[in-house]
């Protein structure tokens, strides 16, 4: 890469706007999606309250062990839909201690993968706002070195080397932000659809 174009593209990638926020309020999430901490049980399930449940359903083998299965992305959607209206079976009242059982470990599980997800993007957006900031010291030394009278001819194509490097590597993540932005909303669609088929059992 020709030292004018390696220059321009580092440029481009220290400005402020190329990692900063899209959302003020929280300068630490990179996402166009909004940022929202904690999810609500009310804004996935409209069956039996499951306030008493707590961990209960980490004490039933059966019920923790399909959790476990259901949640993972691993296993088709579909699988795990047919599996959790399966379960859902019996008498009116052990369909609803499994639905309340079988959502509570659903909800705490994908919840809780969910803001590990979520704290992941946070430290990758830190990650690339120390870089941008590498970066741009980097240009301004790499410039007064060029400016230099006495200019270090070996020091000099060091330093562009290693900015030329930085660059490639900030650039390289800012091109899987898009991927991993998606993954609470794939959590978030998961529980949604697998609450939908529990509950459908109940009616």
């Amino acid at each position: 890469m020709k030292r004018t174009i390696m220059l321009a593209l580092a440029v481009a990638l220290a400005a402020p706007g190329a990692a900063s926020a899209m959302d003020p309020r929280h300068p630490d999430w990179p996402c166009h999606q909004i940022e929202i901490r904690n999810l609500s049980v009310a804004a996935f399930w409209t069956g039996p309250a499951i306030d008493d449940v707590g961990e209960a359903w980490t004490k039933d083998a059966t019920i923790h062990d399909l959790v476990i299965r259901l949640a993972e992305r691993r296993t088709p959607l579909d699988d795990a839909k047919k599996a959790a209206a399966d379960f859902i079976s019996g008498t009116n009242e052990e369909k609803q201690h499994k639905a309340k059982l079988l959502f509570a470990g659903l909800f705490a599980t994908l919840n809780g993968e969910r803001s590990q997800v979520m704290a992941g993007i946070e430290r990758f957006s830190q990650r690339q706002q120390q870089l941008r900031g590498k970066i741009s010291a980097e240009l301004e030394n790499l410039r007064a070195q060029e400016d230099a009278p006495n200019q270090d001819a070996a020091a000099v194509d060091k330093l562009g080397n290693q900015v030329a490097w930085d660059t490639r590597i900030f650039d390289e993540r800012r091109h899987t932000i898009g991927y991993v932005c998606d993954v609470p909303s794939t959590i978030e669609r998961r529980l949604f659809a697998l609450a939908r088929v529990i509950q459908q059992k109940l009616d």
